[in-house]
C-alpha cells in the first residue's frame, strides 16, 4: 500500500512537473510570438514610413518629369516666336524695301515722265509758237491748266505714297517696340530656364542622395530581417530540443506510468483472485452453516417428539415447549440453541481454526474480509458480524439474499463489482481503496 501510494504521489508529482513545464514552454513561446510580433510591427512601420518617402520622392520626381516636360514645351514655344519674330522681321524689312523701291522708282519714273513732259511741252510749245504764232497764248493756257491737273494728280499720288510711307514707318516702329517685348521675355525665360536647370539639378542631387539612402536602409532592413530570422530559427530550434527533451521524458512518463497501471492490474488480478477465494469459503461456510442448522434442528424436534410421545405414554414428564418456527417472542426456540453456537465461550489463545464451530469461523472469515479491504479494525461483540456480503449462493447456482439488495454492490469486494464503461466505450475499473490514504490508479 504505501509504495502504491508513493508510486501514485510520483505520478501526481510528475504530471504536476510535466503541466508545469509545459506551461513555462508556452509562456516562452508566447512571449516569443510577442516578442517577434512587435518587432516585425515595428520594421513594417519602419518600411511604411519608407514606403511614403519613396512615394514623395517619386511625386517629386513626377514634378521634376513634368517640369522638363513643360520646359522643353516652353522652349518649343520660345523657338516657335523666335522663328516667327525673325519671319515678321524678315516680311517687315522686304516690305518696307519694297515699297521704298517702289516710292523711289515711282518718284524717278514721276520726275523723268514730268521733265519728259516738260521738255516735249517746250519744244511742242516752240514749235507750235513757231507754227501758230495766234495760237500761242491760248494752247500754252490750255497746256498750263493740263499740267496743273497732271501735277495735282502727281503731287495726291505722293501724298499717297507719303502716308503709305508713314504707316510703313508706324508699322515699323510697332515690329520694333514687339521686338523689344520679345527681347525681354526671351531674356526672363532664358532666366527662368537656367533658374530651372539650376533647380533640376538640386532636385537630380537630392534624388540621387535619397537613392542611395534609400538603398541603404534597404540594405540595413534586409540584414537587420535576416539577423532576426536567424535569430528566431536559432531560438525555434533551441525551443525544438527543449520541446523534444519533454516529449522524451513525457515518454519515459508514460511508459513508466504504464509499468505502473500493468503492476496495478497484476495487483488488482492478484486481488480479484483472493477475493474469490474468501468469497468461495465464505460461500462454503455459510452452506455448512445452514446444512448444520438444518440437522441441529431435525435432531431437536425428533427427540422433543420423542419426549413427547414418551410423556404421553407417561413414561416421562412432559417437556417444556419448544419453538421451531423462529419466532420472536418464543421463550424456549430452537434459534437460541444457534446463536450460541456464534459465541466465543470457553476459547483461549492458540485456537486451532478446527475446533472452532462454523459460525465462529464465518465470524473470522468475515473479519480477515473485512481487514483485507482496509476497513477499520472494531471491536464486534459476540452476536455482531463483520459487514460482508449478506447472501450465499446455493448448489443450484441460485443467491440467496440475507440483507437489502441496493446495498450488495457495496458489501462485495471492490473488485469484484460491475466494471463501469465511460463514454469511449473503454473498460473503467474501480479504485481500490488503501485504508486511510486512498489514492485512485487511474482509469486502465
Amino acid at each position: 500500500k504505501k509504495q502504491d501510494q508513493e508510486k501514485d504521489n510520483m505520478i501526481e508529482k510528475l504530471k504536476q512537473q510535466l503541466n508545469e513545464t509545459k506551461e513555462k514552454a508556452q509562456e516562452e513561446k508566447d512571449k516569443l510570438e510577442q516578442k517577434y510580433t512587435r518587432q516585425i510591427d515595428e520594421l513594417e512601420g519602419q518600411f511604411h514610413q519608407k514606403a511614403k518617402e519613396i512615394g514623395m520622392i517619386h511625386t517629386e520626381l513626377k514634378a521634376v518629369r513634368q517640369f522638363q516636360r513643360r520646359k522643353i514645351q516652353v522652349e518649343r514655344e520660345l523657338d516657335d516666336l523666335k522663328e516667327n519674330l525673325r519671319n515678321t522681321e524678315r516680311i517687315h524689312q522686304e516690305t518696307l524695301r519694297r515699297l521704298e523701291s517702289r516710292f523711289f522708282e515711282e518718284k524717278h519714273r514721276l520726275e523723268q515722265e514730268a521733265e519728259k513732259k516738260i521738255i516735249m511741252l517746250a519744244e511742242r510749245a516752240h514749235h507750235e509758237a513757231v507754227v501758230q504764232l495766234n495760237d500761242a497764248g491760248r494752247n500754252v493756257f490750255k497746256e498750263n491748266v493740263y499740267l496743273q491737273k497732271a501735277l495735282a494728280y502727281h503731287l495726291k499720288e505722293a501724298g499717297a505714297l507719303q502716308k503709305n510711307s508713314q504707316k510703313l514707318q508706324e508699322s515699323h516702329a510697332l515690329l520694333l517696340h514687339q521686338k523689344e517685348i520679345n527681347d525681354l521675355l526671351i531674356k526672363e525665360k532664358i532666366m527662368q530656364l537656367v533658374q530651372q536647370r539650376s533647380q533640376i539639378q538640386t532636385l537630380q542631387k537630392k534624388v540621387v542622395n535619397l537613392e542611395t539612402a534609400l538603398g541603404y536602409m534597404t540594405k540595413e532592413f534586409e540584414s537587420e530581417v535576416l539577423k532576426l530570422q536567424q535569430h528566431a530559427m536559432i531560438e525555434n530550434q533551441a525551443g525544438q530540443v527543449e520541446i523534444d527533451k519533454l516529449q522524451h521524458l513525457l515518454q519515459m512518463k508514460d511508459r513508466e506510468m504504464n509499468r505502473v497501471k500493468k503492476l496495478a492490474k497484476n495487483i488488482l488480478d492478484e486481488r480479484t483472485e483472493v477475493e474469490r477465494f474468501f468469497l468461495d469459503a465464505l460461500h462454503q461456510v455459510k452452506q455448512q452453516i445452514l446444512i448444520s442448522r438444518k440437522h441441529y434442528k431435525q435432531i431437536a424436534q425428533a427427540a422433543f417428539n420423542l419426549k413427547m410421545r414418551a410423556a404421553c405414554a407417561g413414561r416421562t414428564e412432559y417437556p417444556k415447549i419448544r419453538t421451531f418456527d423462529g419466532r420472536e417472542h418464543s421463550t424456549n426456540s430452537v434459534n437460541q440453541d444457534l446463536l450460541e453456537a456464534e459465541k466465543w465461550t470457553h476459547i483461549e489463545g492458540n485456537v486451532d481454526i478446527g475446533d472452532l464451530t462454523w459460525e465462529q469461523k464465518e465470524k473470522v472469515l468475515r473479519l480477515l474480509f473485512a481487514k483485507m479491504n482496509g476497513c477499520p479494525s472494531r471491536k464486534y461483540n459476540q452476536s455482531s458480524k463483520p459487514p460482508v456480503p449478506d447472501y450465499v449462493v446455493s448448489d443450484s447456482g441460485e443467491t440467496k439474499e440475507f440483507g437489502d439488495e441496493s446495498k450488495l454492490q457495496d458489501k462485495i469486494f471492490i473488485t469484484q463489482q460491475i466494471p463501469i464503461s465511460d463514454s469511449s466505450g473503454k473498460v473503467v475499473l474501480p479504485t481500490i481503496p488503501k485504508g486511510p490514504q486512498e489514492s485512485d490508479t487511474g482509469t486502465f
